[in-house]
């Protein structure tokens, strides 16, 4: 109530209200990592990695758009062409000759003033074109040690101009600083009077094998000191969410061994994410698949996809060429997740593979029979559906496992509450523990749950046989509380896809007359 009651009258008082909505996070983030013509690396200075890009024509601007020697801006098209959202890309780099293009610039007494060297490492950099003058625009010349800076990308001819910018560092317009938030260039200044001479139209130089070598697991899953160093799979710590991680074919021609994904699996499970798995080019047979899913591991957090398939490859003139599906199945999902939410499996004939004209193995129904038992979610070329996702099931969905996590759609949606849930509890931390607590806590997560329930996110007719939320004496002791614990039980029915319809079929005898 009001401080002082002292006058004869009405008092307004504004009264917190219990309620604490709870938002449900995003469901099909999709984090790729692999090689790129240019970008961000991992290992960026400023901690640019992982980019966040909303489509492929900003993966274009920013990575530099398809590439032979990068299977992840494959992957990365065909994630954006069959639906994807939202991705996070990292970039990795391998090789000692993996080097940024520069140029250094002298002064007019051809002493050096100043070195620019391209954004981020790559023979991209050779096409970055540097001008630099001294007109002040009234057709004089600016006061020393001031200069103009353009810088033009002549691959995508995407520009930057910076107006009287000085070498000085403690400058206001200082070039190093300006050009910290350039996508072109950085820049070093030998001295802070040291103003280069003109130069008109001049092109970075990149040294030769600038692009580095073709990356191995060394720099994307295993090398010693990534997760420390947050490079690989590793810099997505600092990202706030992923839910899905796409890592393609290291090279061309060189496939993510099994073995190679241990980190990722154990990484994936800590940060509540599911790994796509891609087979690797030389499985064509049942046998191979259902090895290769035996050698990744039976994981809940995991889901394997077979076969590869084929699709036209925009640098060779669209001529049809086996790809990772891992990528494309990740934008199905997306684009289910959008439309129906993350409770239905990204599966069947909705869950069409845009772009791709054909499958590196036609399966047959026995050959799927043989495979979506064993956890292996196969691609299916039917007539008029065309190629679609046809298997909804973890790593841990064989048969003989008898997983609760069986289903894809079941694990992502207990990830989806998991971190909602935890994100949406943070406040009752620190509050006293006891039944207005949670009564709050009862309140909200009910709320939650109920929404969903609306939604057709769970098994059930009625609120009671879809979800519980129980917070109270019974889950919290007296010891509980000594201790500073509260628990709180929430469950849910989860929604199963019909993998098996049976229609049975009887024939009708008629009237018979007697």
């Amino acid at each position: 109530m009001p401080a002082v009651l002292n006058y004869p009258g009405v008092y307004i008082e504004e009264v917190r209200s219990t309620v604490r909505t709870i938002t449900g996070v995003a469901t099909s983030v999709t984090a790729f990592v692999g090689r790129a013509r240019k970008g961000p690396m991992d290992n960026d200075a400023q901690g640019l990695s992982p980019v966040r890009v909303r489509s492929f024509g900003e993966f274009e601007r920013v990575f530099g758009g398809l590439w032979e020697e990068a299977p992840m801006s494959f992957a990365l098209n065909q994630y954006f062409q069959n639906g994807g959202g939202e991705a996070l890309v990292i970039r990795v780099g391998a090789g000692a000759s993996l080097a940024a293009a520069s140029l250094a610039l002298n002064d007019d007494v051809a002493a050096l003033a100043l070195t620019l060297t391209a954004a981020n490492p790559g023979s991209w950099g050779a096409g970055v074109e540097v001008t630099i003058d001294r007109n002040d625009g009234l057709g004089g010349s600016l006061a020393a040690p001031l200069f103009n800076l353009s810088l033009r990308d002549t691959t995508t001819d995407e520009r930057e101009t910076y107006f009287g910018v000085s070498p000085a560092a403690t400058h206001p317009r200082s070039v190093q600083r300006l050009l910290e938030g350039s996508a072109l260039a950085r820049a070093t200044s030998a001295g802070p009077t040291a103003r280069p001479a003109n130069v008109a139209a001049q092109l970075l130089a990149a040294p030769a094998d600038a692009d580095g070598a073709a990356v191995t697991a060394a720099e994307v899953l295993t090398g010693p000191g990534l997760q420390a160093a947050r490079r690989g799979i590793f810099a997505l710590d600092r990202s706030d969410i992923f839910n899905l991680l796409v890592i393609p074919p290291y090279a061309p021609g060189a496939d993510v061994a099994a073995a190679d994904l241990s980190n990722a699996l154990t990484y994936c499970r800590a940060r509540r994410a599911v790994l796509l798995v891609d087979p690797p080019a030389a499985t064509d047979t049942v046998n191979e698949a259902i090895d290769h899913a035996n050698a990744v591991g039976r994981d809940t957090n995991a889901a394997f996809f077979f076969p590869r398939m084929r699709a036209p490859n925009p640098l060779r003139n669209n001529a049809l060429e086996d790809f990772a599906p891992c990528g494309a199945v990740a934008g199905v999902i997306a684009r289910t997740d959008a439309s129906r939410g993350v409770w239905k499996s990204a599966a069947g004939i909705e869950a069409t593979v845009n772009g791709a004209q054909a499958l590196a193995v036609k399966l047959t129904d026995g050959q799927s029979g043989d495979l979506n038992p064993q956890g292996v979610n196969c691609l299916r070329d039917f007539p008029v559906y065309g190629r679609v996702v046809w298997g909804a099931r973890t790593l841990a969905g064989a048969d003989p496992l008898a997983s609760e996590w069986k289903y894809l759609a079941v694990r992502r949606t207990a990830l989806f509450l998991e971190e909602s849930l935890y994100r949406g509890t943070q406040w009752v931390v620190f509050e006293p523990n006891d039944e207005p607590l949670w009564s709050q806590i009862r309140l909200n997560l009910g709320a939650f749950m109920h929404n969903l329930f609306r939604q057709g996110a769970f098994q059930g007719s009625t609120p009671r046989e879809a979800y519980f939320v129980k917070c109270d004496a019974q889950t919290t002791t007296q010891n509980d509380i000594n201790l500073g614990i509260v628990n709180i039980a929430v469950g849910f029915a989860p929604l199963k896809p019909a993998e098996f319809v049976v229609i049975r079929l009887q024939q009708m005898a008629g009237n018979v007359a007697t």
